[in-house]
């Protein structure tokens, strides 16, 4: 009776669900600021894993779907969500756009880029 409850203890944990999380660079790439494929490129070389960039492996796959960047992390490795948007956040310095982009959670899995609310009160400016 113990020994079937340990192997049924067993069997029952299984494997963790590999993490999938997506960079939507939909509003950037239709203004043709943004260049998908040179992120994608940025992003491969970029991702550390074991302590080593550009060690995917089959660890962690880096692909893109039409205007979208899709990382799947297998179990093994604990890749999170805020590293993907660190390493966002750092191509866009690094080609200036920082000032017009940011980046933004919109689900558990998804970041978007999208543009700052830049609101100009030409009417407050002349009052004062």
């Amino acid at each position: 009776l113990k020994e079937r409850i340990k192997v049924g203890g067993k069997a029952a944990k299984g494997k963790k669900a590999a993490s999938k999380f997506i960079v939507d660079c939909t509003t950037a790439e239709t203004d043709s600021i943004l260049d998908v494929g040179n992120f994608e490129k940025y992003l491969k070389e970029r991702i550390k894993v074991g302590g080593k960039a550009g060690n995917l492996g089959e660890n962690v796959n880096v692909g893109k779907d039409k205007s979208k960047i899709v990382v799947t992390a297998t179990a093994e490795t604990n890749f999170s969500k805020r590293y993907l948007k660190y390493l966002a956040k750092k191509y866009l310095k690094k080609h200036q756009m920082r000032d017009f982009l940011r980046v933004v959670s919109t689900n558990k899995a998804t970041y978007e880029l999208k543009y700052y609310n830049i609101q100009e009160n030409d009417d407050d400016a002349g009052d004062e």
